[in-house]
């Protein structure tokens, strides 16, 4: 095929030559033939072709999803954890599984550029979903010292290798490591068996363009375009032989407190414009329970985000949702055939309502002062 091609360019150029017909039209007309696109760098067609994704029609979504979006556009976004990706116009839910191009079925992330592409980060690779088609993004350079800060770089967690992360400016898809520090250093030398402590559970972006980075066991990460500090308060770090839950997730609220999804909810004042303060945060609270039990049975806090209003919903594995308003705690139980449902996550569209995704019942909405299951 090559030969062919290469045979087909030469027969061109000479016959360009004779008849002076333009050799930039000749050059481009013979590189875009293959598959009818130039590409962009660091970004290729699956399986080298890219086919149209156009997914099935359904009427439900699948049982459980773990992440959230809408695009500016208006539409909503569905990623699940087995069954792939669901978009909802309004009107139709489209799915979409590597059938149609997606490198796998596990969708964690779905985020959006300033041109409107749509990033879909999934445990075998990242693509981008641009005119109806996905296209795999190869990472362009790995665990380089390339950290920077800039407005329009989009970051993801490395799902294939859990302790890293990637960071992509448009073109390159930069492979990052966060440093190491001597507690997570020595309880990997003493533990070498274990899970990696540095694996990251969360990305956060805070009001003045920080990067926080949430891990298994060892807190959160700060980056400030600089210097990389660390939380490691004894509420926020796990570092013990059972299961942790890690840090799910990070807010940042109207006072300018950090909140934490841990085994409990735990809140720091993070000195952010504080240059004179000889330390990096200090701390404020840990709620613990939202119940207000002294022993509550409220433990894994998953995820956590800010509405327009600056209330915070706080999504459980086992108990609803809860709203803080600064001074009030109210409790959304969510339900069905009479059991609790095991939420994932919770997000806000860009109307201002309220979307939980389940481990088991698909994606539940905010109607009134109880959530629909959608």
């Amino acid at each position: 095929m090559r030969g062919l091609l290469l045979l087909g360019f030469i027969s061109y150029l000479r016959l360009s030559m004779k008849l002076n017909i333009p050799l930039l039209f000749g050059i481009l007309s013979v590189l875009t033939s293959c598959n009818g696109q130039i590409k962009t760098p660091g970004v290729h067609p699956i399986n080298g072709i890219a086919t149209p994704a156009t997914g099935d029609t359904v009427s439900e979504l699948g049982h459980n999803i773990m992440t959230l979006f809408e695009d500016t556009k208006g539409n909503h976004w569905f990623g699940s954890w087995e069954s792939g990706l669901y978009k909802f116009d309004g009107v139709s839910l489209v799915h979409f599984t590597t059938r149609d191009g997606l490198p796998h079925n596990r969708v964690e992330e779905i985020q959006e550029d300033k041109s409107g592409n749509i990033y879909i980060n999934t445990s075998k690779g990242l693509c981008r979903f641009t005119d109806n088609h996905f296209a795999t993004i190869a990472t362009t350079s790995i665990l380089e010292d390339n950290w920077q800060l800039n407005p329009n770089d989009i970051w993801f967690r490395d799902l294939e290798h859990h302790a890293s992360v990637y960071r992509f400016d448009g073109t390159n898809l930069h492979r990052l490591q966060l440093p190491g520090m001597p507690l997570g250093d020595e309880y990997i030398r003493k533990n070498p068996h274990h899970a990696n402590p540095y694996s990251i559970y969360c990305i956060y972006k805070d009001s003045h363009q920080n990067m926080w980075f949430g891990t298994a066991l060892l807190g959160a990460c700060r980056y400030n375009g600089k210097t990389f500090d660390w939380i490691t308060e004894t509420d926020v770090t796990e570092l013990h032989n059972g299961p942790a839950n890690g840090v799910r997730s990070i807010a940042e609220d109207a006072n300018g407190h950090f909140w934490f999804n841990t085994e409990y909810l735990y809140i720091i004042d993070a000195n952010v414009d504080k240059a004179s303060s000889t330390t990096l945060y200090k701390r404020e609270k840990s709620i613990g329970s939202l119940d207000g039990k002294t022993e509550g049975e409220i433990k894994e806090y998953l995820s956590i985000v800010k509405d327009k209003e600056n209330n915070l919903w706080i999504a459980t594995y086992s108990d609803g949702i809860w709203k803080v308003d600064g001074e009030n705690i109210e409790h959304f139980p969510i339900t069905v055939d009479g059991k609790s449902v095991t939420a994932f996550c919770v997000y806000q569209d860009k109307h201002g309502v309220i979307w939980v995704g389940s481990h088991e019942n698909g994606a539940f909405k905010l109607e009134g002062n109880s959530f629909r299951q959608f």
